[in-house]
């Protein structure tokens, strides 16, 4: 933890990518030497960056009921460590918040891994996460983010590819029945097993 706390200061402090955002930088992560389960997914959206608090919004309440944890569960930073692929608020797009900035990740993650020995599961929420953390052979033979998650199961059981949980993907959750009916049940065995 000695290494882990000074690291944390300095994203803190970081200011890498601070001319490209709509808000002053605000990284929101989350790690303990001692965590079990790593959620990685994409940036913080506008309500947490205001609260400063990961997956504070409707996304982390339908990840949580996916996870069927409770938020005591969730944000025991001693067992979750959460670290998205953008630490701050992107800011809004057409569509939706704008993609994780490309700068932090490469910044960041390596040496942040070094520091958390017990991970056990690493979740990979959308395609950002996927993309960076997915061996090259399996996004070769699976291109698209269904696919992905429709065939996680051949990945080692250290890895579990996720949608990301917003409530746009409502239309994603509807076509793709198969999610909550095989793919959730088989994430909670592996989730009540991770601690054992």
């Amino acid at each position: 933890m000695t290494e882990l706390i000074p690291l944390l200061q300095k994203i803190e402090q970081c200011r890498l990518c601070e001319a490209h955002l709509p808000h002053q930088p605000r990284p929101v992560v989350r790690a303990s030497t001692s965590a079990k389960l790593l959620i990685v997914g994409q940036a913080p959206g506008r309500k947490v960056h205001e609260s400063g608090i990961p997956w504070n919004d409707p996304s982390g309440k339908r990840l949580r009921s996916w996870l069927k944890m409770n938020d005591d569960e969730f944000y025991n930073v001693g067992n979750v460590a959460i670290i998205p692929m953008g630490f701050c608020y992107p800011g809004t797009g057409k569509s939706g918040d704008l993609p994780p900035r490309p700068e932090c990740a490469p910044q960041w993650h390596n040496a942040l891994l070094q520091q958390l020995p017990d991970i056990r599961l690493t979740l990979l929420i959308g395609q950002y996460a996927q993309k960076a953390y997915l061996p090259d052979d399996y996004q070769k033979r699976y291109k698209t983010l269904t696919e992905r998650v429709q065939h996680q199961h051949e990945l080692p059981e250290s890895l579990f590819v996720l949608p990301h949980p917003s409530p746009r993907n409502q239309l994603w959750l509807k076509r793709n029945p198969w999610f909550e009916e095989d793919t959730l049940p088989r994430l909670r065995n592996r989730l009540g097993t991770q601690y054992q």
